[in-house]
């Protein structure tokens, strides 16, 4: 199983696109929790947020950053705080879509969250009940065109999140 240090230098290494299913209400990621914090109290998000530098580091290298993201409404206020940040991270590059459960049913996703990167390496993530980061760990070969079928399923399925979020604005 990887740590964070450890999983965070993939991202460094893959060389064409990396997808990601994210499946949490919640994720407690220490680094946000002052923002998180401030967007609560309606503070408005930081200025980098208007361009995501995370994102906009690997798309300016030609890599492709994609998600989708699996929920249910009403959002939980961490969703609100994520999706409020998705803009900027769209105009850094991301495909972002959203496959909100509580509008319809999508069969054959897992429960869980991971990244597949360059089609050939996949993470499944793991996580605390509280969204807390565990670890990553690296599948197997053989378990390769599963997740890339999960992968086609939720992009199949999935509403652009400029569209999801106008009908929400």
């Amino acid at each position: 199983m990887l740590g964070g240090i450890e999983f965070g230098r993939i991202f460094e290494t893959f060389e064409r696109c990396a997808f990601r299913l994210e499946t949490l209400s919640v994720y407690d990621v220490e680094e946000e929790r002052a923002e998180y914090e401030a967007f609560l109290a309606g503070e408005p998000m930081l200025p980098e947020w208007a361009d995501n530098p995370w994102v906009r580091s690997m798309t300016d290298r030609g890599k492709s950053v994609s998600r989708v993201h699996v929920l249910r409404s009403p959002l939980t206020d961490y969703l609100r705080y994520e999706l409020s940040a998705y803009p900027g991270n769209v105009t850094a590059g991301e495909t972002i879509g959203i496959i909100d459960l509580a509008e319809q049913a999508v069969a054959g996703l897992p429960d869980h969250d991971f990244w597949l990167f360059d089609d050939a390496e996949v993470y499944r993530m793991y996580y605390t009940e509280g969204g807390k980061f565990v670890g990553a760990e690296k599948l197997a070969p053989e378990r390769l065109a599963e997740y890339q079928k999960y992968r086609n399923i939720a992009q199949e399925h999935a509403v652009p999140f400029s569209e999801y979020w106008d009908q929400r604005s």
